[in-house]
């Protein structure tokens, strides 16, 4: 069974940096694209970024771009994302997904794997 695990969330400053992870295993299998979404409480789940399989196509959220940069290395099947200047805004819960079909999309849907994932919590 595909698995994805988060990690490297936790409690920061505002204007602080994380990175996450997001790790893939289980069976073998390649070509998909991975997006990160995120909800905050009270929210609904939104999307973050996403990334196709041969990293050359991105795509981010408005209120993310310039500030979070997403990247993978499929050599280790992990998709990161790095996060500069977080805001107390950015505080939520980060899910890493993996899309079958390669699309870079914002769309939940279309995103056929979910990690569990992690708590990012940005103080003011």
């Amino acid at each position: 069974q595909v698995q994805l695990v988060e990690s490297g969330g936790g409690l920061v400053q505002a204007g602080d940096s994380l990175r996450l992870s997001c790790a893939a295993s289980g069976p073998t299998f390649s070509g998909y694209a991975t997006g990160w979404f995120r909800q905050a409480p009270g929210k609904e789940r939104e999307f973050v970024a996403a990334i196709s399989w041969g990293g050359l196509r991105k795509h981010y959220e408005d209120s993310v771009k310039g500030r979070f940069t997403i990247s993978r290395d499929n050599a280790k099947n992990t998709v990161y994302l790095q996060m500069n200047s977080l805001k107390p805004e950015d505080t939520a819960v980060y899910y890493c997904a993996a899309d079958m079909t390669d699309q870079v999309v914002d769309t939940e849907g279309t995103y056929d794997y979910w990690g569990q994932g992690t708590q990012v919590t940005v103080s003011s």
